[in-house]
């Protein structure tokens, strides 16, 4: 089993900065993938922004510029860098991974548990 425990949320003024972390642990070979996805009341889960083992990127149109995620293999851990931060920000932030739990197993994709981000005008 894998656990995803963020940390990091909070309340923040327009423009202002936050950075979200979070910490993969348990049966863990590799993690293929680390990201973020968030979800407004009433809408759906986004993706935010997420990073490959390899280095590649991708990004949400809505916070290129502003964002920027990051990751620690040595600790399992990714990073969400959040500047310039909008009212429209505002959401449960959720961490992913994409795990293998053993050199020749399939992925899995699990969750975080989630993480408010609250950004006033």
């Amino acid at each position: 089993q894998v656990q995803l425990v963020e940390s990091g949320g909070g309340l923040v003024q327009a423009g202002g900065s936050l950075r979200l972390s979070c910490a993969a642990s348990g049966s863990i070979d590799s993690i293929n993938v680390f990201g973020w996805h968030r979800q407004a009341p009433g809408k759906e889960r986004e993706l935010v922004a997420e990073l490959s083992s390899g280095g590649s990127t991708n990004y949400a149109d809505s916070v290129k510029g502003r964002f920027t995620i990051s990751r620690d293999n040595a600790k399992n851990t990714v990073f969400l860098q959040m500047n310039s931060l909008k009212p429209e920000d505002t959401a449960v932030y959720y961490c992913k991974a994409i795990v293998r739990v053993g050199a020749t197993s399939p992925t899995f994709r699990y969750w975080g548990q989630g993480t408010q981000v609250t950004v006033s005008s």
